[in-house]
């Protein structure tokens, strides 16, 4: 009789709340770190102004943090469904597809901010890596490795082929070439920078490290839910 089965369940859901709990620390104090420029935009967004909310960074960060129950209550509705309709982890996924989404979008949206050139800047191009990193600033390296960073944290929770680091490098590399693709194309007054792509990737692989946990334990497992059997020994 295996007697570890029954106590297999409380550490693991007490390490789930700890991680959660974790996460919404760390969330609460970068808002309070960021507080005041946040409030800059909060009378904007709030009269529902598309001038100064959504064309600005502060504005864009205070959106999607007041969004963020909104998020939280789909992930709810869409585990409900999975539950309801007999899926396997269906918290898991729920939050992995709505974290992806809302953890990416915002930064995608700030990147193809146009600046105030756009449309009559000439498009650049910088083609040397590692040469823009200098001029990035501590703050620009942090920016560029969040923007991709939700998507390389939870693709590989939600879609087993995607749970391998070469894949999320990929992933991460070929979204951020579209990006800078997108810049060039539509001349928003920005450079499209190989060093760009290289931070953009590097932040998935990142975040995709950080979760390797879950994935890997989801990409390793049976797709029918039944243990695999133990081939006996020959001879």
């Amino acid at each position: 009789m295996n007697h570890d089965t029954p106590l297999s369940a409380p550490p693991r859901r007490i390490r789930g709340i700890v991680l959660l709990a974790l996460a919404v620390l760390v969330l609460a104090g970068g808002a309070f770190v960021i507080r005041r420029p946040l409030m800059m935009s909060a009378p904007v967004c709030m009269a529902g102004r598309w001038h100064g909310c959504f064309d600005t960074f502060n504005g864009v960060v205070l959106m999607t943090l007041a969004t963020m129950p909104l998020s939280l209550l789909v992930v709810w509705a869409l585990a409900a469904w999975r539950r309801a309709a007999g899926g396997t982890s269906a918290w898991r996924m729920s939050l992995a597809e709505v974290g992806m989404v809302h953890g990416t979008v915002p930064f995608l949206w700030m990147t193809l901010m146009p600046g105030g050139g756009a449309g009559v800047v000439p498009e650049r191009v910088s083609l040397v890596p590692l040469r823009d990193l200098v001029t990035m600033g501590a703050g620009g390296i942090v920016g560029n490795l969040l923007v991709f960073a939700s998507l390389g944290f939870f693709a590989p929770m939600r879609f087993t082929a995607l749970a391998s680091l070469p894949r999320i490098l990929a992933l991460g590399a070929g979204c951020s070439v579209l990006v800078e693709t997108a810049q060039y194309v539509l001349r928003l007054d920005r450079v499209s920078s190989v060093d760009d792509v290289l931070v953009n990737a590097a932040g998935a692989v990142l975040a995709a490290l950080a979760s390797r946990r879950w994935w890997r334990t989801r990409a390793e497992a049976p797709s029918d839910g039944q243990p695999r059997p133990v081939p006996e020994p020959v001879g």
